[in-house]
Formats: C-alpha cells, sequence, structure tokens
C-alpha cells in the first residue's frame, strides 16, 4: 500500500536504535527524508548508512534529549538540510528502573526535562511551520505503563502519563489547521530499554534472565515480545494522510498485554 509520505520529511528522536530505528526505517521506505536524532555516534552512523543502502534518505544528527540546546540545534539541522518538517516523532529513552518511594528531587527533575519537557519545547518549535502548511503529524512514544503501572518503572509510569494529557489538550487545539497529534504506546518489544528492564527485575526476583523472559512471554497473549518493524508500521501509518481522522488517540501496541478494555 502506497501510504502517501512521498516527498514528506520526518525528526525522528532516538531514530538509531529500538522503536526509533523502527519508524526511522518504515518512513524512510516510504519516500520519506528522515532526519535521525540520537546520542550514540556509531549506532547513528550505522543506521544512516543502512537506510540510504535500502534506497531511503537520512541523515544523521547527534543530539541529547536531557540538553536542550542540542535537540533544538539539531532540528534547526534538520530543516536547513531537508526542508520543512511534516512529521515529528518524540521519543526518549526511559529512566533507571526504580520504585516511586524515595526517588530523589533532582532525579525527577532530570527525567522531565529529558523525558516531557523536550516533547513540549521541541513541538512548539515545528509546529508553526506545520499549522501554516495545513499539515502535520506528530507522534509521541509512551508507554502501556500509562493505562496499567509496570513494577520498578515507577518514574516511568508517572512522567509518560504526563506527555498522555499534554498530547490530547494538544490534539484539540490544532485540529482544524490539519495538524494531528497522536500517542503510541508500546508493550514489551526486543529493545534494549525492555532488556534492561528484565535484567532488573530478574535479578530482584532471583531467576536467571531467560527464564524471565519466556515467563514474560507467556504472559502476553500472543506469545512473544513485539518487533521494532511492527511499531514502525502503525507510525508510518499514522503519519500518513490515510490517518488524517485520527487524533487525540493513544494507541496500543501490547500484544494483548494491557487487560482493560
Amino acid at each position: 500500500m502506497d501510504l502517501g509520505l512521498k516527498g514528506k520529511t520526518a525528526l525522528v528522536l532516538g531514530g538509531s536504535k529500538g522503536l526509533g530505528r523502527g519508524v526511522a526505517n518504515a518512513l524512510a521506505g516510504e519516500g520519506v527524508a528522515v532526519a535521525i536524532v540520537s546520542r550514540g555516534k556509531e549506532a547513528l552512523d550505522q543506521a544512516v548508512v543502512e537506510i540510504t543502502a535500502s534506497g531511503g534518505r537520512a541523515i544523521g544528527l547527534a543530539a541529547d534529549t536531557a540538553d536542550w540546546a542540542t535537540i533544538e540545534h539539531a532540528a534547526k539541522s534538520a530543516r536547513d538540510q531537508l526542508g520543512p518538517i511534516d512529521i515529528l516523532l518524540n521519543n526518549s529513552g526511559g529512566p533507571p528502573p526504580t520504585r516511586v518511594i524515595g526517588v530523589a528531587p533532582d532525579l525527577w527533575e532530570a527525567q522531565f526535562r529529558s523525558m516531557v519537557l523536550v516533547y513540549f519545547r521541541l513541538t512548539d518549535m515545528l509546529l508553526p511551520e506545520m499549522r501554516k502548511r495545513g499539515w502535520g503529524r506528530v507522534l509521541n512514544v509512551a508507554s502501556e505503563s500509562v493505562i496499567q503501572p509496570i513494577p520498578q518503572i515507577a518514574i516511568s509510569n508517572t512522567l509518560r502519563g504526563a506527555v498522555v494529557g499534554w498530547a490530547k489538550t494538544l490534539a484539540s487545539e490544532v485540529a482544524r489547521d490539519g495538524v494531528t497529534v497522536n500517542t503510541l504506546l508500546p508493550g514489551a518489544f526486543e529493545t534494549d530499554r525492555v532488556l534492561q528492564v528484565q535484567r532488573a527485575t530478574s535479578a530482584q526476583q532471583g531467576i536467571t534472565l531467560e527464564e524471565f523472559a519466556q515467563r514474560a512471554a507467556r504472559t502476553i497473549p500472543v506469545g512473544r515480545m513485539g518487533k521494532p518493524a511492527e511499531f514502525g508500521a502503525m507510525a508510518a501509518f499514522l503519519a500518513s494522510p490515510l490517518a488524517g481522522y485520527i487524533t487525540g488517540s493513544m494507541i496500543r501496541l501490547d500484544g494483548g498485554s494491557i487487560r482493560s478494555v
């Protein structure tokens, strides 16, 4: 299916690995020029080389969501090299595993800046051009934990919820301008972040990582973790003109693991 995205431009945070990489690959495959933002230069360079080798157009921009100046510079560089940004994927790494009790105030503040505030500021930076052109897509990566909190990732449970409230409010403010705003809620995917959480939880339970992973897979109705390419396919659809009537929504990509209706 042609999603009608040829000629569009995208800025993808955290696009060198994991879910962000899945989105970058999917968009590039649809003819979108993709600016990939990531901290790690090696993974960033590799992503650009592989996308380019597959016939896509991509540039890599080193930046850290915890450092607004670097993100702002990356966004400006993307516009200079690719033109106005049509599609924004807000995506950040997760905080360290922890319980909610006793989290240091400095850690709360630092994670808010890198997981939440950066979404707000970057979206505000790019929205005026989207609204002026009458077309734009803002996609936010949150987590299934905003519906069903997950033990040991208390900071993520809390801060991802702030993104959901902001995105729903924003969606109604820009809908008439042709800009949609949606939030993706991934469950367990085959990413470094999920592996980190599984390693911490398995150690706490006194079992091997392999045993924990097997048990975790059995709790997911489809019987396995998701693949970044599956996540990317949904993001590409939501970014397309075909999804113009979907906004202010939370899209679950969890293999059926969220138990509520």
